[in-house]
């Protein structure tokens, strides 16, 4: 890895799903795979290193996996322990928990593009009034 993917979590990524079966499927990852990352890569960074991991397994697909697991897995795939109920609870609450934000920055939009509409319609409907007025009682008096 260059040094660029020392620095920049996304392309850091990359290079390790290019490289390692358990990034590209998803996979849980084995407890402490930081470690081993650290040590198989001491070009990147701990701080790149741990913001990779979190963007990783904070990722809706990783959180996913990981709801529905009964194993972790090494770096070349093979199963190395059982993810915990505990941890399967976590995803879930995880995952609905990005849902809802979804969904209610959704419904805000939408109800501030319904507002936006309202006031628009409220302003063509003055103009409208006005126009009328004008040419009712403001037209010319020669």
């Amino acid at each position: 890895m260059n040094s660029s993917s020392s620095t920049h979590p996304r392309v850091l990524l990359k290079a390790f799903a290019d490289a390692y079966p358990v990034f590209r499927g998803y996979q849980p990852l084995a407890i402490g795979i930081n470690k081993e990352l650290a040590a198989l890569h001491p070009e990147v960074t701990p701080k790149a290193l741990k913001a990779a991991l979190l963007l990783h397994t904070r990722s809706i697909a990783y959180l996913k996996a990981l709801e529905k697991a009964t194993q972790r897995f090494a770096l070349d795939g093979s199963p190395v322990g059982e993810v915990t109920a505990e941890h399967r609870q976590y995803a879930t609450e995880q995952l609905r928990e990005f849902f809802r934000k979804q969904n209610e920055a959704r419904r805000k939009l939408e109800a501030s593009k319904r507002e936006a509409e309202a006031a628009q319609r409220a302003e063509t409907l003055r103009q409208e009034k006005l126009t009328l007025l004008v040419s009712k009682f403001g037209g010319d008096r020669n």
